[in-house]
């Protein structure tokens, strides 16, 4: 599980995971997100809002942007882990520039 907080006007990042399906779920604020098969071509997106949990098959590409004046916080699941036990980025570039 990862817990993430976005702050306004931000997002995760555009990114994709190959063989692992992954569990979001809105905790706090309103979001859009954006999924699709092709990096260039995000054909659905939905806003969401505390609550709503949203279900983002391997293989595809996605992002969730924060749309509200608060911080976002959501949870997300999927397996296998893709960071060490105990994994803390303050920012997004943060977590780009990890190496694991």
């Amino acid at each position: 599980m990862t817990l993430m907080c976005i702050p306004a006007c931000s997002d995760i990042g555009l990114e994709i995971h190959e063989d692992t399906d992954q569990l979001i779920r809105i905790e706090q604020g309103m979001a859009m997100v954006k999924m699709g098969d092709c990096e260039k071509d995000l054909d659905f997106q939905k806003k969401v809002c505390k609550g709503d949990s949203i279900f983002v098959p391997a293989g595809t590409w996605h992002n969730v942007i924060n749309i509200g004046r608060s911080p976002l916080k959501l949870s997300s699941v999927y397996a296998p882990p893709h960071h060490p036990v105990g994994t803390i980025h303050r920012t997004k570039e943060e977590a780009e520039n990890a190496h694991y």
